[in-house]
C-alpha cells in the first residue's frame, strides 16, 4: 500500500507496477507466472521512467521523448510474454487506451 501512495503522490494518478500488471491479468486472463513476469518489466520501466524524470528536471519535451523509447522496449518485453491472442488483445487494448489519452480522457484505468 505504501508504494501505491508514494507513486500517486509523486506523480497524480500513476499506478504501482503490481496494480498495472494485475489489471492486465484481468484484462488478458493471465496465468500466475505471465503475471509475476510483467510486474517485473513495469517496475524496470518505473525504475527507467524515475530516471528519465529526475534528469529532465521539469522539461516536459524532454521526458516525452525519453520516455517513447522506454514503453516501446516496455510494450515488446510484455507482448513477449504474451500468448499470439492475448498479444493481439493487447495490442487492441492499447489502441484504445491511446485514443482516450489523446481525446483528453487519460490512461484511467484498465477495467
Amino acid at each position: 500500500m505504501g508504494i501505491a501512495a508514494a507513486s500517486h503522490a509523486q506523480g497524480g494518478n500513476r499506478r504501482s507496477p503490481e496494480e498495472m500488471a494485475k489489471g492486465l491479468q484481468t484484462q488478458l486472463k493471465l496465468t500466475d507466472d505471465q503475471t509475476t513476469k510483467i510486474t517485473a518489466i513495469y517496475k524496470d520501466q518505473a525504475t527507467k521512467m524515475d530516471s528519465v524524470r529526475t534528469a529532465a528536471n521539469g522539461d516536459r519535451d524532454a521526458m516525452r521523448s525519453a520516455r517513447m523509447p522506454i514503453m516501446k522496449a516496455t510494450n515488446d518485453k510484455v507482448k513477449a510474454v504474451l500468448t499470439p491472442e492475448q498479444a493481439t488483445a493487447y495490442d487492441a487494448w492499447m489502441k484504445e487506451r491511446m485514443s482516450r489519452m489523446g481525446q483528453g480522457g487519460g490512461g484511467g484505468s484498465q477495467n
